[in-house]
């Protein structure tokens, strides 16, 4: 059976290894990796921080929202996507209808551990980050939890998790596809009429 080539979604809060998974999961599918975050500083020729701090959190989703809905490929790209990007409304349901969505997990403690010598990530820059942390992520854990299947990265090696991720991957993508609408064909019959008046 070949390999499906749909598209690989992975989401989750900040550290819980999203573009270093996503770069191996890429590498075994053969797939192109991108990083939602590097791909919206990259259009906009700023940091993530500096659009944060002249355009306002807003902005910044809603160059989020253009990036999922037309700033990559539709096939062959797994994308690591920004610890935010689902909690809008309506966005967790865009990237499902785009593809496979894969939620890594990790536990608050595993996540300050990764996260405490990192002074780029915008929503930290503040006077208690441990607080923020917990904050952010009460808030945003029940759109986590419904996101997709979730794959717990800590004290994990990472061959361990990749595996994990292309196992469920391979399973979900079956699935994916198979619920797609058929696409209309230039030339198909149109639906069959009944002869007679």
């Amino acid at each position: 059976m070949p390999e499906p080539d749909v598209n690989l979604y992975l989401v989750g809060f900040m550290g819980t290894g999203k573009t270093t998974v996503g770069r191996a999961v890429a590498q075994r599918l053969g797939f192109q990796a991108l990083d939602s975050d590097y791909e919206i500083e990259r259009a906009a020729g700023k940091t993530v921080a500096q659009i944060f701090a002249e355009e306002g959190e807003p902005a910044f989703r809603a160059r989020e929202r253009a990036f999922v809905e037309g700033g990559h490929p539709d096939h062959g790209v797994v994308v690591a996507c920004g610890g935010g990007l689902i909690v809008p409304p309506g966005m967790l349901e865009r990237l499902q209808a785009k593809g496979v969505v894969i939620c890594l997990h990790a536990t608050v403690a595993t996540i300050l551990q990764r996260t405490a010598a990192n002074r780029t990530r915008p929503l930290l820059n503040v006077d208690d980050p441990e607080a923020r942390i917990r904050q952010l992520y009460a808030e945003r854990e029940p759109i986590y939890q419904r996101a997709g299947t979730l794959i717990l990265t800590d004290s994990r090696p990472l061959h361990d998790v990749v595996l994990h991720v292309l196992r469920t991957y391979r399973r979900e993508a079956r699935d994916w596809d198979r619920e797609q609408p058929p696409p209309a064909r230039a030339g198909a019959p149109g639906p069959v009429r009944p002869a007679g008046g």
